[in-house]
């Protein structure tokens, strides 16, 4: 395919000029797939509470907790598994292709989802099947969106662009959190309703309007290469998954065998992939790209940003719903929606300084917003630590404000940084490889952030429980058993807005009198006993995402200076050179498909 521009600059198609409008056409779609996508992450989170009691299953049951797991996991562990496999199918038979059956299949799995009418186990495997679909949707659109708007975009207006694309992709997982709540009490289908026509509407406009103009690349699929790298990645997310929950009198089920097998032959699998990789000519995961130290030092970055980010929604959906609003008079069954609306700073706050970050690196260079906005975001973790279990609102408000407004303003110029980085031809594969790293954090993030609560709890939760229990007259004998439950239990009771005291104490409250039955059973009684716990689990949680938010300064201080850029569009070899002057090789290395010199090997690109 043979792409250049015309002579005000605007991309053609063979022969056939797109027009300079054809770059907001772009933007604007693969904007509303990643919104659409990334809302889809995080609406399920919200309306679990909701989702459970329209099936008809009790979530808080031991044998029903990995349903709970995996209906918003799967989504994550699918996603992050092919997103490299499909950026690089874009690569080889086009972007856009890839990216419009994304968008097709996204929309068939939400309709699916939609008319869910089984109950009970049946119905929770329904759910979790199509949110698997969904994932693979998901896929094919976080892996060719970004390579589409950087096709589309000259390099000085990039960061620009992919700051709209990042606001839409991270911004997205906390306005689902919004739409979540206001969405499901009313009916829990329509979490998966909201999604149905905007994408039929999306694939549509895509495939009517979407252009493959980016640099396209045929070769032979990586059979091994994407057997591997699923099988290894699989193994390891299911691992952490599964290491949630209890095993063997353990709270937790890191010494589970089959947990252990998992993560390390997972581990294995991905060493011999990467070995598997230097060997072959047409690889799945390009490992030259990381020669690039920009694109290096980027995904260190952002990957350990993510994992700091990742299970902070998690442990700020529990302090709301499962401490702070019950204690403010809400009632259990309110929490889902007004955990969403007093987390309306952190969306805001990253709203407002993602485009304006995107806009200002493109004219002073991305460094000082990249290592600023993580050093930020950590500072705000220091401060959560010391914001009071019942705080003032005002006081939690303005450090979540600023914990969005630090990731807004690292997110765009890092993920425009790395895609300026890479050759054209590459664009694909390295937006799929970003994504693989952000999803898979984000998983990684849940499991860490869980794994550090429930350590923080262990050691305090049980002797809470059992003072606070027989104190309002329940026999020790009865109390003891109750206080050594699993803290994963108790976590998913605040996660999802339940009080569980009724629950678990059962025939036993009509054996109190009337005042401490009634006080057991109500709003204050739960949120307090674990207010002291939960502190202690959040320190040690928030100290981790401290520590990976000053690793990501640290990544993004070393990426490298990117060179300024003309504010026209030139031709596409104009392009390509520009990526050779960043790279540190000539632009007689690099080559238009169809040239008769094509190489089937990226060139060496040194740090």
């Amino acid at each position: 395919m043979t792409v250049s521009s015309d002579v005000a600059g605007a991309p053609v198609q063979a022969g056939r000029a797109l027009g300079p409008r054809y770059k907001w056409i772009a933007l604007s779609n693969t904007t509303l797939g990643m919104l659409m996508a990334t809302i889809n992450q995080s609406i399920v989170l919200i309306a679990l509470p909701d989702v459970f009691r329209g099936i008809g299953l009790n979530p808080l049951t031991p044998g029903n907790t990995s349903y709970l797991l995996w209906m918003f996991m799967g989504f994550l562990v699918v996603s992050a598994v092919l997103v490299v496999s499909f950026g690089r199918l874009g690569d080889m038979f086009g972007r856009v292709r890839m990216y419009t059956v994304g968008f097709a299949v996204f929309s068939v799995a939400s309709i699916f989802l939609t008319v869910t009418w089984m109950h009970g186990a049946a119905g929770a495997m329904w759910l979790i099947i199509w949110r698997v679909v969904q994932g693979i949707g998901g896929a094919f659109l976080f892996a060719n969106a970004a390579a589409i708007v950087t096709d589309a975009f000259p390099a000085n207006q990039r960061g620009r662009a992919l700051s709209v694309n990042s606001i839409a992709a991270i911004g997205g997982s906390f306005i689902g959190l919004i739409l979540g709540g206001a969405l499901a009490p009313v009916n829990w289908h329509l979490i998966f309703l909201v999604s149905a026509p905007i994408g039929v509407f999306g694939t549509v406009w895509a495939y009517f309007m979407l252009h493959d103009i980016g640099v396209r690349k045929h070769a032979q699929i990586d059979w091994w290469g994407n057997l591997l790298f699923a099988a290894g990645l699989v193994a390891i997310l299911v691992g952490i998954t599964y290491g949630l929950l209890p095993y063997g009198g353990h709270p937790m089920g890191w010494t589970n065998p089959w947990v252990l097998t998992a993560l390390f032959g997972g581990l294995a699998l991905l060493v011999i992939f990467v070995y598997l990789e230097t060997k072959v000519p047409e690889p799945l995961f390009r490992i030259s790209l990381f020669r690039i130290r920009a694109f290096a030092a980027g995904n260190i970055a952002s990957l350990m940003l993510a994992m700091g980010r990742g299970g902070m929604q998690f442990m700020l959906i529990i302090w709301l719903q499962g401490i702070w609003l019950p204690l403010h008079g809400y009632s259990y069954s309110q929490t889902p929606l007004w955990a969403g609306i007093y987390l309306v700073p952190l969306t805001t706050g990253f709203l407002v300084s993602a485009p304006l970050s995107g806009v200002l690196s493109d004219k002073f260079g991305p460094k000082a917003f990249t290592v600023g906005g993580a050093l930020l975001t950590g500072a705000t973790f220091l401060m959560l630590i010391f914001v009071p279990v019942d705080f003032p609102y005002w006081e939690f408000a303005i450090v979540i404000a600023l914990n969005g407004f630090g990731s807004g303003l690292f997110v765009s110029p890092n993920w425009a940084e790395m895609m300026n980085s890479v050759p054209p031809d590459r664009r694909g594969a390295a937006g799929g490889m970003i994504a693989t790293f952000q999803n898979s954090a984000f998983v990684l993030s849940i499991g860490i952030f869980f794994t550090l609560m429930v350590a923080g709890l262990s050691s305090k939760l049980p002797a809470a429980m059992f003072s606070g229990l027989t104190a309002q007259g329940v026999p020790a004998a009865a109390a003891a058993p109750i206080s050594h439950l699993p803290p994963i239990g108790v976590l998913f009771s605040s996660f999802l807005g339940y009080n569980p005291m009724r629950q678990l104490l059962g025939p036993l409250l009509h054996h109190l009198s009337p005042a401490h039955a009634a006080y057991v059973a109500g709003r204050e009684f739960f949120p307090h006993l674990i207010t002291a716990p939960f502190h202690g689990g959040l320190g040690v949680a928030f100290g981790f995402a401290i520590a990976a938010n000053v690793i990501a300064a640290s990544a993004a201080a070393l990426t490298g200076r990117r060179l300024p850029e003309p504010a026209v569009r030139e031709s596409l070899g104009y392009e390509l050179a520009a990526v050779a002057a960043e790279g540190g090789f000539e632009p007689g290395e690099l080559v238009l498909p169809g040239d008769p010199q094509e190489s089937t090997e990226p060139p060496e690109m040194p740090d």
